[in-house]
């Protein structure tokens, strides 16, 4: 759990969305509310909601990006991911 924000993101570690958290779909992508710290973020973008709802079905999160975006696309992607561990919006599992 990162809700120190110490973990650091690998994708090529599996992850998942946090069992805390509530995806409520947007035009512009999704909130993402945290129900134990109370953070609130914004998703973006419709491919992120649907990495992130998807993370824990992938052995690993970068095998879960590539299934939702093209390759030239899949460091813009690491980077979104990575930017969501410290509100603990995905942690390792």
């Amino acid at each position: 759990m990162s809700l120190t924000g110490t973990l650091t993101f690998d994708s090529t570690a599996p992850w998942q969305m946090s069992r805390h958290v509530s995806l409520r779909d947007e035009s512009f992508g999704a909130l993402a509310y945290h129900h134990v710290n109370r953070r609130l973020v914004f998703l973006k973008s419709k491919p992120l909601v649907a990495i992130v709802r998807d993370l824990g079905n992938f052995p690993t999160a970068r095998e879960a990006i590539a299934a939702h975006v093209d390759e030239a696309e899949v460091a813009r992607y690491e980077k979104a991911l990575s930017s969501l561990v410290p509100s603990d919006i995905i942690n390792g599992r």
